[in-house]
């Protein structure tokens, strides 16, 4: 959903209805869920740190109406993306990074990837955009600072325009990492992250859960134990790089 600012009315509508349960995913509808209601139960997902955003007391023991599943085992995950980056690009002298930020996560998740590319020797070009109308001055901003690679913070604001941001980096010979599969099935060169759809279907075990009758205080939230990187061989060759054989070699799926 990219129209984040309906989420509070929207949540309240939900708690209106007395569901027995709400799912919420990602984080500002997890957010506007909590905000909506304290006794209602709430199950989140792809949520990057939910401690650190207020949703839950621990990952051990979340307290309150709030579980889930988180995004990541920690922000490190985006230090591997970086890594990833780097061993494709290695000539890369400057590392641009797309995000959103009216995302609730968005300075957590800066600091974490800025302090990765400080132990990685990678500069970066910090560059922002809250939707498909920044995207092309983004770019032409990239263009005249002459990066050499770009990561893309994927952003409920993004998802809806994926496949123009794929395109957008094709166009502009801009190798890119992003952090959903559908990224690179969309034309982005590469994609790593956990497995979505993995952690679906374990957040419907905590709906089921709950239901019959556990409480949300009591179930631990989990972390993704599922990753997945998807190497995009098509646009590596519309723009020209040829990727690290060892590289491609690890890759969970290549798109040929």
């Amino acid at each position: 959903m990219a129209d984040l600012d309906r989420l509070p009315a929207l949540a309240a509508e939900v708690v209106g209805l007395k569901v027995d349960i709400i799912a919420a995913s990602p984080t500002p509808a997890a957010l506007a869920a909590k905000n909506a209601t304290g006794t209602i139960p709430i199950v989140f997902t792809s949520v990057p740190d939910p401690v650190g955003l207020g949703l839950v007391a621990s990952l051990a023991r979340p307290g309150g109406n709030v579980t889930g599943l988180t995004y990541s085992v920690g922000f490190n995950i985006f230090g591997k993306d970086l890594e990833l980056l780097k061993e494709a690009v290695p000539k890369a002298r400057r590392v641009a990074v797309l995000s959103n930020p009216a995302s609730p996560s968005q300075p957590l998740t800066m600091r974490e990837i800025t302090d990765a590319a400080r132990s990685l020797g990678l500069p970066l070009l910090l560059v922002e955009a809250r939707g498909p109308g920044d995207f092309d001055g983004a770019f032409a901003a990239m263009a005249k600072e002459r990066v050499g690679a770009l990561f893309v913070v994927t952003d409920p604001a993004f998802i809806p325009h994926r496949a123009r941001l794929a395109e957008l980096t094709t166009k502009n010979r801009l190798p890119s990492i992003f952090t959903q599969r559908e990224d690179a099935e969309a034309g982005a060169l590469m994609s790593y992250g956990p497995s979505l759809s993995d952690i679906y279907r374990r957040a419907a075990t905590y709906v089921d859960k709950i239901l019959k009758g556990a409480k949300p205080a009591d179930l631990p939230v989990e972390q993704p134990t599922k990753f997945e990187l998807v190497i995009n061989l098509k646009t590596a060759r519309a723009i020209g790089l040829t990727l690290p054989q060892s590289l491609v070699q690890r890759a969970d799926e290549v798109i040929r």
